[in-house]
């Protein structure tokens, strides 16, 4: 359902030396954009790292958990070492630096009030771990904005983002920055917007920054380990103390699977309160909400869920069985509608299982 976080996910061997040189059918300012992007070893063993100044690196928390470097892959084949700057910044985002980087592009973040026109394209840029060169991957567009009051809300949108590109870049037509890609799946994609940057470069000051990121490290590290082994003794515990929505939606997720749905759902309604806009959590909880025979609260997340993924069919699904269980029929009727509409091969069954419950629909 989700590449989440990109953990663990070493491949082969990157060729640096093509990371910049294949062809690239994106507009010329996003192509160029790309020796913006480098390929990143850190705790996370491939990522990407997105350049912000001369000496200045930006990357994802959760590609370095709790280190004190990286290694940036040079597109000559060198490598060069970089420390990680303390900043208390609480968000899944880390600063790199990085002295005898080579002249090249530094991104920087676009008007957050674009994000608004219909027309905007936007452009993951980061390593492809299977073509084993950093590039523009496909292109989509604004799902969400950020949502507004909440600190660490992320933007959401369709651009194609692979593992590996973890900590690139999300640029539009012209190359201006609009987020560093953080994690997704199925076209529900995220990014830590831009402006969080200037949180992160002010938070590098005062005695606590270095204090606040060990702890931050040490939790990341703590709460993937907890995943990686199921160990859902502590699992709750230590993905809360990261702070990070992801991360809680990993865990909610798991918890569920694992038949905890108390437990899956208090987590998930957390991620949910810190990012109202998160489609994978709001959608997790709406299926453990379910689980738990509980259609009521089940059902205004997949309301909402229509009104921003009208054509998503396992969400339309989802809703008209919550609607008829619920016996909420506007939202059955909603989602019947959408099937009908964007997925008529799927019509047929939809309906009638809808006319067992409400009658044929005026």
């Amino acid at each position: 359902m989700r590449w989440a976080l990109c953990v663990g996910l070493a491949l082969a061997a990157l060729d640096p030396a093509a990371a910049w040189a294949e062809s690239c059918r994106a507009p010329e300012a996003v192509c160029a954009a790309r020796a913006a992007v480098f390929p990143v070893e850190s705790h996370d063993p491939l990522a990407s790292a997105t350049r912000i100044g001369p000496d200045l690196l930006v990357t994802n928390r959760h590609v370095v958990a709790d280190r004190d470097g990286a290694t940036l892959l040079l597109p000559d084949g060198g490598r060069l070492e970089a420390e990680v700057v303390a900043s208390a910044y609480p968000g899944d985002l880390a600063l790199l630096r990085a002295a005898g980087l080579p002249s090249g592009p530094q991104l920087s973040p676009a008007p957050a009030a674009r994000l608004a026109d219909p027309a905007l394209r936007l452009y993951v840029l980061g390593v492809d771990t299977r073509r084993r060169t950093v590039r523009a991957h496909a292109p989509g567009q604004v799902i969400l904005a950020p949502a507004q009051g909440h600190a660490l809300a992320r933007l959401h949108h369709s651009a194609s983002a692979r593992p590996g590109t973890s900590g690139g870049a999300l640029v539009d037509q012209t190359g201006a920055l609009y987020g560093i890609v953080t994690s997704g799946g199925e076209g529900r994609n995220e990014a830590v917007p831009a402006a969080a940057l200037a949180i992160l470069l002010a938070g590098q000051s005062g005695p606590k920054a270095a204090q606040r990121m060990a702890e931050l490290g040490r939790a990341y590290r703590a709460c993937e380990r907890a995943l990686d082994r199921s160990d859902l003794a502590v699992l709750a515990k230590t993905c809360r103390a990261t702070g990070n929505r992801q991360f809680l939606e990993l865990a909610g997720q798991a918890l569920g699977r694992a038949g905890e749905l108390a437990d899956s759902a208090a987590l998930l309604e957390r991620a949910v309160a810190l990012d109202p806009h998160a489609l994978n959590s709001r959608l997790s909880l709406a299926i453990t909400y379910v689980l738990m025979t509980r259609p009521d609260d089940a059902a205004p997340h997949l309301a909402w869920l229509i009104e921003v993924l009208p054509a998503d069919l396992q969400i339309l699904n989802l809703a008209l069985q919550t609607g008829v269980r619920a016996e909420q029929q506007d939202l059955a009727v909603a989602a019947l509608a959408g099937i009908e509409r964007y997925h008529p091969q799927s019509a047929d069954p939809a309906r009638r299982f809808f006319e067992t419950a409400f009658g044929a629909p005026e």
